[in-house]
């Protein structure tokens, strides 16, 4: 019996007969019920429940809360959920999806390995030390700022949104999209391992130090009144790997 068990047999049957399954197995040492099923029904939760070692999938569910100190070695889907805020320290190794939820704040100490999916929520700023192994979704999202030194392994897209500056020290291993947003700086140092959008903003000028590792994308802002050797000249030590786009 696995954890998705819940969103397969656990529905057709009733909580009586679901009961007694599980205390059987766990009498027998052959199982533990699953963690959803624990914290649904008001079980009180031992350390290991804390500890899902595959996915946990609560698409569609009333769910609204979740306790301190999960850990989900897979993926979390919390689409078109009912909950309201994240535990402490959670940490899920797999992607962490919230779309459609009533999500408006992220816990600190929150860790993902995969990518996080934050599309459209009422979502204003992000706490210090968030972590964000694969690609980092803020589409269409009410953000309005970015924690210092967040580190995004793979892409980050905060397109479409109001916010109005980046933190020093951010790095971008992938691309970075900043179309039609607020941004009119960007931070010394700022790296970025792909292409860099920036159509539809008001940057004037790029920092000196920028590494871009893709192309850079400058068609409607006040930098094409450069030529593209200024623009390169502009950010030395730094350097735009491959075209300018305008």
């Amino acid at each position: 019996i696995k954890d998705y068990i819940y969103n397969i047999n656990i529905k057709i049957m009733n909580n009586t007969v679901l009961k007694r399954i599980f205390e059987f197995l766990e009498e027998k040492g052959e199982q533990r019920a699953p963690f959803i099923w624990k914290w649904k029904n008001g079980i009180p939760l031992i350390e290991e429940d804390l500890e899902v070692g595959g996915d946990l999938d609560l698409r569609d569910s009333k769910i609204t809360s979740l306790p301190d100190g999960l850990k989900v070695g897979g993926d979390l889907n919390l689409t078109y959920t009912d909950i309201k805020s994240l535990p402490k320290g959670l940490k899920v190794g797999g992607n962490l999806t919230l779309l459609y939820s009533t999500i408006s704040s992220l816990p600190e100490g929150l860790e993902v390995g995969g990518n996080l999916d934050l599309r459209g929520l009422n979502i204003t700023s992000l706490p210090e030390g968030l972590k964000v192994g694969g690609s980092f979704d803020l589409r269409k999202s009410n953000i309005i700022s970015l924690p210092e030194g967040l580190k995004v392994s793979s892409w980050l897209d905060v397109s479409n949104t109001k916010i109005t500056s980046l933190p020093e020290g951010l790095e971008v291993g992938g691309d970075l999209d900043l179309y039609n947003t607020e941004i009119r700086l960007l931070p010394q140092g700022l790296k970025v391992g792909g292409s860099l959008y920036i159509q539809h903003t008001k940057i004037k000028s790029l920092p000196e130090g920028l590494e871009v590792g893709g192309y850079l994308y400058i068609n409607t802002t006040p930098l094409t009144k450069y030529t593209n050797e200024e623009l390169r000249e502009m950010i030395k030590p730094g350097f735009i790997k491959v075209k300018i786009y305008r």
